[in-house]
């Protein structure tokens, strides 16, 4: 069995396409996210997707599956919201290790099933509360959540991912670098306290606009400066924008990052009912003519982006080669 570092040197690497618009499909009522065991909860539950995992495994897998089927090498658990802190929506604050323990396995099965080898990527979302910005409009300095919650979030985050089974972590969607950190800083602090041979760590970052930047006011190479201490087996960008609008960054990105570079956009910019359009074999295209320009490592797709879409992209650099690692010349200054 080859590692995911051996097959990164030889291809192009495909990321599975949105959970969110699957499970969409499927229609469910706040009585199927209940499932038994939780019909008598005290407040409304549907919308949260990572309670899935525990109600509805059969369905999260299958979703998993079918991505896998269109050529997906790197799934990513159903674990976007599973903190503490997110889970507070709903008032599950004490689900969050064991929904990503479930997720985990629902992936794992899902490659079991398919019969192929594949990654699990533990997903690690950006929380709904920034250390960056006040929530507060007028008074700046105040902070809905301090940086040790952040982290002790993301620890029992990353010990309910790697109790499951993943075999890489993904730090995704980063709009705030500042939590982004926090997640770096539980990763290594959960593995320095495991005593375990630490997990590739994946790092994904979000441009929100055409200003270049992050939500919390970075640049593109100021994001990446922030974040390489953590010796990231990829760096890339995701969600936010869509192929086409994405383009240019991914195209710096590519230039100064001496890890792999990952790219799953979304399926075009959203539309006035807030859905994507943007056909399958468009999206491919696009992700080729970066293929072609040496742009990339891993490839896939964010909001919008169905099994169809990952099928597209898979057949559409199947044949070209990855971006080759730079050669870091060591100098003294």
């Amino acid at each position: 069995m080859k590692t995911i570092q051996d097959c990164l040197k030889e291809r192009i690497l495909i990321i599975d396409g949105a959970m969110g618009t699957m499970i969409q499909r499927y229609k469910l009522t706040e009585a199927d996210y209940r499932g038994e065991r939780f019909k008598d909860w005290h407040c409304d539950v549907k919308g949260n997707n990572d309670l899935l995992n525990i109600t509805q495994p059969h369905i999260i897998t299958a979703i998993h599956k079918q991505y896998l089927d269109a050529g997906a090498d790197i799934i990513e658990t159903n674990t976007f919201s599973s903190t503490t802190i997110a889970m507070a929506d709903y008032e599950m604050q004490s689900l969050a290790y064991e929904l990503n323990v479930a997720a985990a396995k629902c992936a794992k099965e899902a490659i079991k099933q398919s019969g192929k080898q594949a990654w699990v990527a533990g997903a690690i979302g950006p929380l709904n509360k920034t250390l960056s910005l006040s929530p507060d409009v007028n008074n700046p300095g105040f902070r809905a959540v301090t940086f040790d919650e952040v982290v002790n979030a993301y620890y029992e985050q990353v010990k309910g991912l790697v109790d499951g089974g993943v075999d890489v972590l993904l730090i995704e969607t980063i709009f705030d670098t500042l939590n982004a950190k926090g997640a770096i800083f539980a990763i290594k602090k959960y593995f320095r306290d495991a005593k375990k041979e630490p997990l590739p760590v994946m790092i994904s970052g979000t441009i929100t606009d055409a200003s270049g930047r992050t939500l919390s006011g970075q640049t593109l190479e100021a994001f990446y400066t922030s974040v390489m201490h953590a010796k990231p087996l990829s760096i890339g960008l995701n969600c936010a924008l869509g192929a086409k609008e994405m383009r240019p960054h991914i195209e710096e990105l590519s230039q100064i990052a001496s890890c792999y570079v990952s790219a799953y956009p979304n399926a075009g910019l959203p539309n006035a009912m807030g859905e994507y359009d943007e056909h399958p074999e468009d999206t491919g295209h696009y992700l080729e003519e970066w293929a072609k320009e040496g742009y990339v490592n891993i490839v896939g797709g964010c909001c919008g982006t169905t099994p169809d879409h990952i099928k597209h992209i898979a057949e559409h650099v199947k044949s070209l080669t990855p971006r080759p690692l730079p050669v870091i010349e060591k100098e003294l200054v």
